[in-house]
């Protein structure tokens, strides 16, 4: 895709950035990473007070997770790092990996929804094949209803508890139990789930915002309601565990889908570099409490 869009050609692009318009979106990653801290501490309501971590201890962790994802397959490595992690502080494995699984679905959910905004937005403007468009969209309401039956339905959730029981290795079929029952419980929580999806929807308007300030940097002609048609898609393109930080699959989307709207190559990649670039820096400040952390949990009993 590099060699496609021009190698002296995206690095013209580069070169002759508006920095002021990419300062500005770096200032919304602080924001935006503000609520997605606060989504998962939400989540960690219906665990019991006597094992809930300290608060401090909860956002370490979020923060180092988030900077380890980016050496790893893009927001699942990140994901399975916090899981792991909050399991160390005394809480349930079934819990800490609902928590987790409970925070993407909400941001999956709420990807989809600003999707089917930019679906309309895409017909009324003629932005790109509609097709194209649709087709991520349905998968992505499948899966999410799925798992939402599994929250809010009895029958769904006693039919994965039964395919969780069949699972041939006791200390996976123990989690996959615990870890349907901890996602179930959640199904009593509706303020808390509303409140953490209206914080999803926040963070996904942000992320557009982001790209569109990069895009004005970048020169591109393109007005805000085409980044609300093509971002929430290109989110769905990263969030496929086939790459690190989602290098790769992240560069295909963006000069597809801004390519369909006349953006060249060139400009449509250097805004694809800046997008996981802008990432990259929202995840440092959990690499400088990895590096001059103390790294030691606080014992939940020590704090009661």
């Amino acid at each position: 895709m590099l060699w496609r869009a021009r190698p002296s050609a995206v690095l013209a692009a580069l070169v002759h950035a508006d920095w002021k318009w990419i300062a500005l979106a770096i200032a919304l990653v602080v924001v935006d990473r503000a609520l997605m801290a606060y989504r998962w501490i939400v989540l960690l309501g219906p665990i019991d007070p006597a094992t809930r971590p300290p608060l401090g201890d909860v956002i370490r962790i979020f923060f180092v997770s988030t900077f380890a994802g980016t050496f790893l397959p893009t927001s699942i490595g990140a994901d399975v790092v916090r899981a792991f992690s909050l399991s160390q502080l005394r809480v349930a494995p079934g819990q800490a990996v609902a928590s987790v699984l409970m925070d993407r679905l909400l941001g999956v959910v709420s990807i989809l929804v600003m999707g089917v905004v930019g679906l309309m937005l895409a017909q009324t403007q003629d932005l790109a094949s509609i097709r194209a468009i649709e087709v991520p969209l349905f998968v992505t309401a499948l899966v999410s209803a799925a798992a939402g039956a599994v929250v809010f339905s009895e029958a769904a959730a006693a039919l994965a508890e039964s395919i969780a029981l069949r699972m041939p290795i006791a200390a996976v079929r123990r989690i996959a139990t615990d870890l349907t029952r901890a996602t179930r419980a959640y199904g009593r929580h509706h303020a808390a789930l509303g409140n953490v999806l209206l914080g999803s929807l926040a963070v996904q308007a942000l992320r557009i915002v982001q790209a569109y300030c990069l895009g004005r940097g970048l020169a591109i002609a393109l007005p805000l309601l085409a980044y609300f048609a093509f971002i929430p898609l290109i989110l769905l393109v990263m969030l496929l565990p086939v790459s690190i930080n989602g290098i790769g699959p992240s560069q295909v989307a963006f000069v597809w889908f801004f390519g369909r709207a006349g953006v060249p190559d060139a400009q449509s990649f250097a805004l694809s570099l800046l997008f996981v670039a802008l990432g990259i820096v929202g995840n440092l400040p959990g690499g400088l409490l990895y590096a001059f952390g103390s790294g030691q949990p606080t014992d939940p009993r020590k704090t009661q």
